[in-house]
C-alpha cells in the first residue's frame, strides 16, 4: 500500500496538491462570482413586439403528462412527456445572458493568476518528487561528485 503522502501514484507532492487545490479552488470561486446570470423571455421568430412563446413550449409536456394520466404504460406518453421537459429545459439554458461584471485589472490578474498557479502545482504535485527536486534534476552535489 502506497503511503498518503504519495499523490497519483509517486512519491511526495500532498501538501504541493493540496496548495494547488486550495488556489484552484479559491480562483475558481473568485472567477465565478464575478458572473451575472440573467433570463429572458422567449420569442416567437426573434423579438420586435411579438408575443412569448413559453406556453407553446408547454404543450408537448403537458400533452404527454395527460397520456401518462390516462394510461401509466404508455410508451408514446412517456416519449412526448420526456421530448416536452427536454424542450423546456433548453429553452430555459438557451436564453441565459451571461456577464462578467466589471473588475479591476488587479482582481483579474489575481483571479487567472491563482487558477494557472493551481493547475500548475498540481501537475508539479503528481511529478516523482524527492526531497527539495524532482527525480532526474542534477544538483550541484551530483556534479562535484562526478568531477
Amino acid at each position: 500500500m502506497r503511503d498518503l503522502r504519495d499523490v497519483g501514484g509517486t512519491s511526495g507532492g500532498l501538501g504541493w496538491f493540496l496548495a494547488g487545490i486550495a488556489m484552484l479552488g479559491v480562483g475558481v470561486y473568485l472567477l465565478l462570482n464575478q458572473v451575472t446570470v440573467h433570463g429572458g423571455y422567449w420569442r416567437w421568430g426573434g423579438g420586435g413586439g411579438q408575443g412569448t412563446s413559453f406556453g407553446l413550449s408547454l404543450l408537448p409536456l403537458l400533452v404527454g403528462v395527460g397520456i401518462l394520466f390516462f394510461n401509466g404504460r404508455s410508451l408514446a406518453g412517456w416519449l412526448i412527456a420526456g421530448l416536452g421537459l427536454l424542450i423546456v429545459i433548453a429553452g430555459i439554458i438557451v436564453n441565459l445572458q451571461i456577464h462578467f461584471r466589471s473588475a479591476t485589472l488587479w482582481d483579474t490578474l489575481l483571479i487567472l493568476a491563482l487558477i494557472a498557479g493551481g493547475i500548475g502545482t498540481i501537475a508539479r504535485s503528481v511529478r516523482p518528487f524527492d526531497g527539495g527536486r524532482a527525480r532526474g534534476d542534477r544538483g550541484a552535489d551530483d556534479r562535484d561528485a562526478e568531477a
